[in-house]
């Protein structure tokens, strides 16, 4: 599960930096209310889990709070290096630890770090595709951003710039 967990964060991370100049070379794209709440959203809830899986205190700034949506870039970049640096260090034994996710209350869920590991790799991709219909609505050309087209690639590091 480890190389797994593994492939799809150094995929995450390198599909967000893509989504991220994908938006950006699209004139008008991240003042897209759509798209803004979206990256907002995803990369919340990408650092929500991350601290769920490390015991920290859920603590996230407003949309308000990131006074450029670079400053939101530069939020969700700080993220990947932290969840990777989580995943290198982890033991198969911490993938295994049960975690709660708090914000399902009746009932309540348990479930590994690992499974709350891949939920959050999931659900950000989720979103991406979502903003990849946005941004081709608004004229874009969405990246190739599939986990195959990572590995066909040859797993390539995130170019945020």
């Amino acid at each position: 599960m480890r190389g797994l967990l593994l492939d799809l964060y150094g995929h995450q991370a390198w599909a967000d930096a893509e989504h991220w100049r994908a938006l950006e070379a699209q004139p008008g794209a991240l003042q897209d209310s759509a798209i803004r709440n979206r990256l907002y959203h995803y990369h919340l809830t990408q650092r929500a889990f991350l601290f769920i899986v490390r015991g920290d205190v859920l603590s996230f700034p407003r949309l308000e709070e990131f006074p450029t949506m670079e400053a939101l870039k530069e939020y969700a970049k700080n993220y990947h290096e932290e969840a990777l640096d989580f995943l290198r260090r982890a033991s198969d034994f911490e993938l295994e630890r049960l975690v709660v996710v708090p914000w399902f209350k009746d009932p309540p869920i348990s479930i590994t770090v690992a499974q709350a590991l891949t939920q959050a790799a999931m659900h950000s991709q989720y979103h991406r595709g979502q903003n990849a219909s946005r941004l081709r609505e608004l004229g874009g050309s969405p990246p190739l951003i599939d986990l195959i087209a990572w590995y066909w690639k040859g797993r390539p590091e995130p170019k945020w710039e």
